[in-house]
């Protein structure tokens, strides 16, 4: 018969499934129709807020100057588009191992800027996942009364439900997710469609904010120098549309074969579809007289009047598909669900790449190495783990709040485009040298000026995203970089001091035996555990066996001692007096003192301890052997070995314990 499951066995098999094979791992690996709503619903979800973004910055300035610059701010978030998506697809080709940007960085640039891209993209992807479950339980506000003045609560849920399908594996995730990423592509572009439809046959409706008039913030026109710099406020908060294209390049392995193939293709797509919608939403705005104010209440007019805090500003999405979709109302409800579903599910990308980066990481050292290892479903589960509870930080810290979350973001992605661009050249820059065919070299500089010219447009966007928004907010993001960075360094100088102890010098560090072992078994009454212990200890034969006792209470002593002698037990008895009544010190003092002078001699100390199945038991038991453990171990040339004696209680714990290791110390709590 198997055994049952205990509760935590059980619990766990049914939050993530039952555990997977090693070898299983190939069928992990994902098909493109999987890949893109996986690594590209954080790009692609951008389209639901970038257009607001764009808008509600030029707005600012009033409703005609938001009307004349917001297409030059649409083709100019674009292009950057265009040209990150390309010089990305060279990425994928040239580094296919899933390092991406860090890989690119560390392999051409140094470790330096390789890891100052690994801190930008760790707080960007936390990032991620707090500004687009904030947005979405936002948007769900607006239609979903019970969620408004709850959206802390609501977004921790969301994270924690996406934490748990992750946990299930990627595979697993990019099928329970990948119905809504597409139902949202086909809901915008859908609506796109029929609405330029209607722009050109004269029939769609207008908005709902379009009979309103749109002031500056303060009442001025801007013009000059303050026009200006409001236009780059405006293009950085709209190059929020690129977040998530990086994604890709960091999850080649993700994808099956061939690899770079397929993750050049999705990004692809990616780029198409995001560039598509993010144009389409705009120019139907435009032509549907959407308003989009900082300060609604104020900013927004009607017949001349401020139409004051009873008035409710939905996003340029809920607007449209209004304005759309007129006479089909089920067809406005389908966008505003989707649409909500799509800022949920933009999460997931992050939840894809930190955890992955986070591997690359720990194998290189500058994180601990548990994050290199994979959990039950062959996910990194210490990596999705962490970034969740990082989340689930931002959002209580921030409120859940979106505008406020939003000034932090941006800022660590652009610096990874911007390095890893430049990496790119000095990559293809490197291989051109050796290359000698001449077609192979055409392509090689075709593919160094589309890098080039990433490097710069990245730079460019960066410097306007740190002047625009670093007082907003960013330089809360930087400083995040910065302390990551500084622990990461921590960390690698931490295993290189590690690794250099531990190595052997074969010329210094022969191998040989201790001359002496002078054996101590520490007891506090006569029973099987102790039994046990002290037959080990003989049978291990050392060249000196003693067993210890602490006088704690003299009567329970002399008792100790009279039962040693009428069972005759072969084994020497010493006490050690503690007149403070103390159990851990007195051992370790005498150990210290027997200890020589020889490096060669070591002192063994035997622990008998009985194993508690319960949680509750190790309540009513003392945890001396835990705590003179504990001391043992940092004393030199002493080892510690620990005889178990395992309970009736521990036998049902035994079987959850072989899917899942306890924590050391949990369980073991007798008596010496």
């Amino acid at each position: 018969m198997s055994p049952v499951p205990g509760t935590g066995s059980l619990f766990k098999r049914l939050l993530v499934g039952r555990a997977v094979r090693s070898d299983k791992l190939g069928d992990t690996l994902l098909p493109k129709r999987l890949a893109l709503p996986i690594f590209a619903s954080d790009a692609l979800s951008s389209v639901a807020y970038a257009p607001d973004e764009i808008m509600l910055m030029l707005g600012l300035a009033g409703g005609a100057f938001a009307t004349t610059h917001s297409w030059q701010i649409t083709i100019a978030v674009v292009f950057v588009m265009v040209v990150v998506v390309a010089s990305y697809r060279q990425n994928v080709h040239a580094y296919p191992s899933g390092g991406g940007d860090y890989e690119v960085a560390t392999v051409n640039l140094g470790p330096k800027a390789g890891l100052t891209v690994a801190s930008a993209l760790l707080v960007d992807y936390t990032l991620t996942v707090a500004v687009s479950v904030s947005s979405g339980v936002q948007n769900a506000g607006t239609v979903l009364d019970f969620v408004q003045g709850k959206e802390v609560m609501v977004a921790v849920i969301v994270i924690v439900f996406i934490t748990a399908m992750n946990l299930r594996g990627v595979r697993e995730s990019g099928k329970a997710f990948a119905v809504p990423v597409y139902l949202f592509i086909f809901a915008i572009i859908g609506m796109g469609i029929v609405g330029f439809f209607q722009h050109f046959n004269g029939t769609l409706a207008p908005a709902e904010s379009a009979g309103l008039t749109l002031v500056p913030e303060d009442g001025k026109e801007l013009t000059g120098l303050a026009a200006g710099f409001l236009l780059l406020r405006a293009f950085s908060s709209g190059c929020a549309a690129l977040t998530g294209v990086e994604a890709i390049s960091n999850g080649v392995p993700a994808f099956k074969k061939p690899k770079s193939t397929n993750a050049a293709t999705t990004l692809l797509l990616m780029g198409t579809l995001s560039i598509t919608m993010l144009a389409s939403i705009i120019a139907l705005s435009q032509w549907s007289g959407i308003q989009i104010a900082d300060e609604p209440a104020t900013q927004l007019l009607r017949d001349g009047q401020a139409v004051g805090e009873s008035y409710v500003q939905n996003t340029a999405i809920g607007q449209l598909s209004e304005s759309v979709f007129a006479n089909f109302h089920l067809g406005v409800i389908f966008v505003s669900i989707v649409t909500g579903l799509i800022l949920f599910l933009a999460a997931n990308t992050a939840f894809n790449g930190f955890p992955v980066l986070g591997s690359i990481l720990a194998r290189d050292g500058y994180l601990p190495r548990q994050l290199h290892t994979r959990g039950d479903r062959l996910a990194f589960s210490n990596g999705i783990l962490i970034l969740a509870a990082a989340a689930i930080l931002l959002v209580v810290v921030f409120r859940a709040d979106v505008n406020a979350l939003l000034q932090l973001y941006i800022v660590g992605v652009f610096v990874s485009f911007t390095t890893s661009q430049t990496g790119m050249v000095r990559h293809w820059t490197r291989h051109l040298r050796l290359e000698r065919n001449s077609k192979e070299r055409a392509r090689m500089q075709r593919s160094r000026v589309i890098n080039a010219v990433g490097a710069v447009m990245s730079g460019v966007v960066l410097l306007v995203v740190l002047i625009t928004k670093f007082e907003a907010g960013a330089r809360y993001a930087i400083l995040a970089m910065i302390v990551i960075f500084v622990i990461m360094l921590g960390i690698r100088k931490h295993y290189d001091r590690v690794r250099d102890e531990l190595a052997i010098d074969w010329d210094k560090d022969k191998p040989l035996l201790p001359s002496h072992v002078h054996a101590i078994v520490c007891i506090s009454k006569i029973h099987k555990p102790t039994m046990r212990a002290l037959a080990y200890a003989r049978a291990s034969r050392p060249s000196y066996l003693e067993a210890v006792t602490v006088d704690v209470d003299p009567d329970e002593t002399q008792a100790l001692l009279d039962e040693w002698d009428r069972h005759d037990i072969p084994v020497p008895l010493k006490v050690l007096s503690s007149p403070y009544r103390q159990i851990t010190r007195p051992i370790l003092e005498y150990v210290r003192s027997i200890r020589s002078g020889n490096p060669r001699d070591i002192v063994t100390v035997y622990l008998p301890e009985y194993v508690l199945g319960k949680w509750w038991e190790q309540v009513l038991h003392n945890q001396s052997a835990l705590r003179l453990k504990g001391r043992l171990l940092f004393t030199p040339g002493v080892m510690v070995v620990s005889v178990p004696w395992q309970l009736a209680s521990s036998e049902g714990a035994e079987r959850d314990w072989i899917d899942e290791p306890p924590v050391p110390g949990s369980v073991r709590g007798g008596n010496l």
